[in-house]
Parts: structure tokens; C-alpha cells; sequence
């Protein structure tokens, strides 16, 4: 199988790396931040307004969209890209995040996951082939084994049963995904809670797998931030050097930070999008909450270092009162500046790497946002 992936630089004093992911003609620069897109939409923008942020890969999730508009929908707009109007890259999860974070309505089975639908209350069930073909109907570029999220806190037993079944399922969608790749490409979900052990056993299992990348599941749900950081520096002496990792969820600067220094090569989440929707924007100053009152009379834009159509047409006095009146283009402006920050952010890291400055990088933006 020929390699998606290739590594451009690595800094001298961490794991941080740059690279290229190719993906069907698409070429994405490493490290990247993915916005997501759940229902085949990033909230309040166009796909127009993506095309301008310049973001080459977004993520779309496999559960919502099976749920609606359908895999008859899909399969009639010839995928989920054509449907929004949207020519770039395309990554979705496999449903696995919402067997944990709706787990009331889920149900766990040898082969798969049964379901009742968080809409309507109908019955469905998930399997590692069910999956794998909801995602060939999206025809996303890189599709998502279903896997076995095991809350925080959970004991050996639970994350012994999450690693066995996760492990199984991935085998069970790689060789699915075998008979007919279609030109997408399988990530499987490295599991194991916050435990050292099961993380590198998971890592090893599953990179013993031709799959073309690797992503790692199961962080940023609730452990204190020390864990993790010690489970990524426990696995990152053992990545793959060959394949794209890619951490699922991750998306706060301080979290990146962390990432990239731990040789991760991927990002996605909710996180600047849904801030921008309650009032708060990243700025190279830090975090700005849009609805203070100090903000009233602010003559000058959100972020004066920062180059979007928002920042070069907009006071922080407007953008302030667009949210206290609760006007719709509170969130699509909001939204679309910290987009822009994150795709900025990125691309000075990136920049920082290659020329060997990401400690100082590191050191800067971290001391910024850190909490």
C-alpha cells in the first residue's frame, strides 16, 4: 500500500514534526486543525466560507448524517462533498464517540452496537462493516473504525473489554475495507484510557495493521490534563514514523501544544466553533469574551494582529452588540475569525518547526492560553 503521508521536518528538541498528507489529489500540510462539520455543515458558515479560510480538510460525523439526511440521500447526491458543495478533503468518525457520550441510548454486542436514534427514539444497530459502508455512501477520504470509547475513570476490567473489543473491530474493518477501498482510506483508534500499559499494547496491535494512519482515541474526555500529557509522551516514542497520526477531539491551543510536541500530526474539534457561537475569540492576545462590557465603545477590530475580513471590516464594539441583541451574524462573524486564528496558528507552527523555533513556539503560545 502506498504511503498517504510524508515527513518534511522534525524539530530537534520534541517529537513535533511537519509533513504532507496526500489524499486523492488533495495535499494538506501537517500539523493541521480540522473544524467539524456533524451534520454536513460547520455551524454558521458556507462552504464557500471554508473554501476562503483555505482549510483543505474538515470532518463530518457517520452517525448524525446515517441518522439524517440518510444513506439514500448520499447515495442519490453521490456523497456527502457534492451534497454541500464542498471540493476538498473529507474525514469522518465512526459513530464510536456517540456510543460513548449518548451511552444511555446504546447498547454493546459481540459485532457491533445496538441504538436507539437521540431524535426519535428508532432502533438501529452499528457494525465494523455497517460503519465502513455508511462511510463509503459519505465517500470520505479517510474513514474511522467503530471502536470502544471507555469512560474516564473506568476500571482494568472495562478498559481490558474496550482494548479486545476496538482491536477486533479494526481487523474486522480493515479486511472489510480491503474488498473494495475505493480510494479511501481506514484509520484505526488507539484505545486504552489513561493507562501507560494498555496504550502502548493498543499502539503496537494496531500499527501491526497496514492501515494507512493511526488516530488516538479515548483523550480530552475528562482526565486532568497531567494524564493527558503522560499518555501522549508514554506513546509517542513508538508512533509510526511512516503514518499520520491523528488525535480525535483535540482543540484547545494548550492541547495542540501538547499534541504536536508528542509527534501528533492531526486535530479536530468542536471547541472554536461552538466558543464562537457563546462569545469567545482566540486572539493573539489571548481569549477574548465578546459580550463583556469593557467591549462596548471598543473602537478597534477583535484582534489587531489578526488579517481575516472580519478584523479589516469590523469594530469589537459591533461584533459586541451583534451577540447581546443575539443577531445570526454574531456566530457566522465570531465563527469565522476564530476559524481563521486556528488555521493561522497552525501555519506558524508549522513555520516554527521547520526553522527550528518550535520550543520558543511552544513557550509563547502556551503561557497565553495555559490555564
Amino acid at each position: 500500500m502506498s504511503s498517504i503521508f510524508k515527513e518534511k521536518s522534525k524539530d530537534s528538541g520534541s517529537y513535533a514534526r511537519t509533513g504532507t498528507l496526500h489524499l486523492n489529489g488533495i495535499q494538506i500540510e501537517t500539523p493541521i486543525f480540522m473544524p467539524v462539520g456533524t451534520r454536513g455543515s460547520i455551524k454558521s458558515l458556507s462552504s464557500s466560507d471554508i473554501d476562503e479560510l483555505g482549510y483543505n480538510l474538515i470532518l463530518a460525523n457517520t452517525y448524525h448524517l446515517y441518522l439524517r439526511p440518510g444513506k439514500e440521500v448520499l447515495d442519490h447526491f453521490h456523497g456527502l462533498k457534492n451534497f454541500m458543495s464542498y471540493k476538498r478533503a473529507l474525514l469522518t468518525d465512526s459513530g464510536g464517540f456517540q456510543v460513548f457520550s449518548l451511552a444511555s441510548l446504546f447498547k454493546f454486542e459481540e459485532d457491533g452496537v445496538r441504538f436507539q436514534s437521540h431524535i426519535d427514539g428508532s432502533h438501529h444497530k452499528f457494525t465494523p462493516a455497517s460503519v465502513i459502508e455508511m462511510q463509503r455512501s459519505i465517500g470520505s477520504d479517510i474513514m474511522m473504525v467503530l471502536d470502544d470509547c471507555a469512560p474516564f475513570g473506568s476500571d482494568l476490567g472495562r478498559l481490558e473489554l474496550a482494548l479486545d473489543r476496538t482491536h477486533r473491530w479494526a481487523k474486522e474493518s480493515y479486511d472489510y475495507w480491503m474488498e473494495n477501498p475505493g480510494g479511501q482510506n481506514v484509520f484505526p483508534i488507539v484505545q486504552g484510557g489513561v493507562n501507560e500499559s494498555l496504550r502502548k499494547r493498543s499502539l503496537d496491535t494496531l500499527q501491526n495493521i497496514n492501515f494507512p494512519g493511526i488516530a488516538i482515541g479515548g483523550l480530552s474526555v475528562g482526565e486532568p490534563r497531567p494524564d493527558y500529557i503522560r499518555i501522549l509522551e508514554c506513546m509517542a516514542p513508538f508512533f509510526d514514523q511512516a503514518r499520520p497520526r491523528y488525535l480525535m477531539g483535540v482543540g484547545t491551543v494548550v492541547d495542540i501544544l501538547e499534541g504536536v510536541k508528542n509527534g501528533i500530526d492531526m486535530f479536530d474539534c468542536v471547541l472554536p466553533t461552538r466558543n464562537a457561537r457563546n462569545g469567545q475569540v482566540f486572539t493573539s492576545l489571548g481569549k477574548i469574551n465578546l459580550r463583556n462590557e469593557s467591549h462596548r465603545l471598543a473602537e478597534g477590530p477583535i484582534d489587531p494582529e489578526c488579517g481575516c475580513k472580519v478584523c479589516s471590516t469590523y469594530s469589537l464594539g459591533y461584533i459586541r452588540h451583534l451577540h447581546k441583541v443575539k443577531e445570526l451574524s454574531a456566530f457566522s462573524l465570531s465563527t469565522y475569525h476564530n476559524l481563521y486564528f486556528m488555521q493561522s496558528f497552525m501555519e506558524k507552527m508549522r513555520k516554527s518547526i521547520e526553522i527550528g523555533n518550535f520550543q520558543s513556539f511552544y513557550d509563547h503560545w502556551k503561557n497565553l492560553f495555559g490555564s
